[in-house]
């Protein structure tokens, strides 16, 4: 599992006081910036293999300015070419949103899904959360 840490800003925030919806999916991401170099090591647009198919958000609870947020990422699922993430947003003990996102690995130049090479599975399953039988 990988956590990631959010210093929430001003700018976030709305008229209620507490931290925009919009910006969940947008920390959610952030999280998963480390499975990003999993297949692209500098991050380079040149060389991107990641297309984004589908997300999925449940907001729990309110999120506020006054304390950093944990990102929890993890891998849920593993097909032939796609694969699906797991998450959720903590403040202060809290589980305020939880999600799930999955994308395929594509090539962008002939448009297309590939299939996942064993490297990438092999570092994709060792961000798997292992449930106890």
């Amino acid at each position: 599992m990988l956590s990631t840490i959010i210093t929430p800003r001003v700018s976030e925030t709305d008229g209620v006081g507490h931290i925009n919806n919009v910006y969940v999916p947008i920390w959610f991401e952030a999280g998963r910036r480390k499975i990003f170099e999993i297949f692209s090591p500098n991050l380079s647009f040149k060389q991107w293999k990641l297309a984004l198919v589908n997300i999925n958000i449940d907001y729990k609870d309110q999120l506020f300015l006054s304390d950093d947020v944990c990102i929890k990422t993890w891998i849920n699922k593993i097909g032939n070419s796609s694969f699906q993430i797991g998450e959720k947003i903590e403040q202060m003990g809290r589980i305020c949103a939880e999600g799930e996102a999955t994308y395929v690995n594509y090539n962008f130049d002939i448009k297309v899904a590939e299939m996942l090479t064993p490297e990438i599975r092999s570092a994709l399953e060792d961000l798997t959360i292992k449930k106890s039988k």
